[in-house]
């Protein structure tokens, strides 16, 4: 079992920056990301990482933000810049444990872009 405990999410302007953290226990994880869903849309794909520090953005991210992790710590991060009011979303973090095969996910934040 993977427990993840999300931070960092608030009101800012647009054009300013925030950082999202994940903190995953339980298990040592292989692939850690962030989805987000905005009200009325879809949840989408904006980041992951690999154990490795390999990432992937959603292309309305790229350039903005950046996805990074520290092992030792079981930990997430997702540095967002520039932001939009298109970006309001709650975001919600996303784990694989090695060896395992399920997603666990975490309780979500409210990210909020005011214009």
């Amino acid at each position: 079992q993977v427990q993840l405990v999300e931070s960092g999410g608030g009101l800012v302007q647009a054009g300013g920056s925030l950082r999202l953290s994940c903190a995953a226990s339980g298990r040592s994880i292989n692939r850690m990301g962030w989805y987000r869903q905005a009200p009325g849309k879809q949840r989408e794909l904006v980041a992951v990482v690999t154990r490795d520090g390999s990432a992937n953005y959603a292309e309305s991210v790229k350039g903005r933000f950046t996805i990074s992790r520290d092992n030792a710590k079981n930990t997430a991060y997702l540095q967002m810049s520039s932001l939009k009011p298109e970006d309001t979303a709650v975001y919600y973090c996303v784990a694989t444990p090695i060896g395992g095969v399920n997603t666990y996910w975490g309780q979500g934040t409210q990210v909020t872009v005011s214009s």
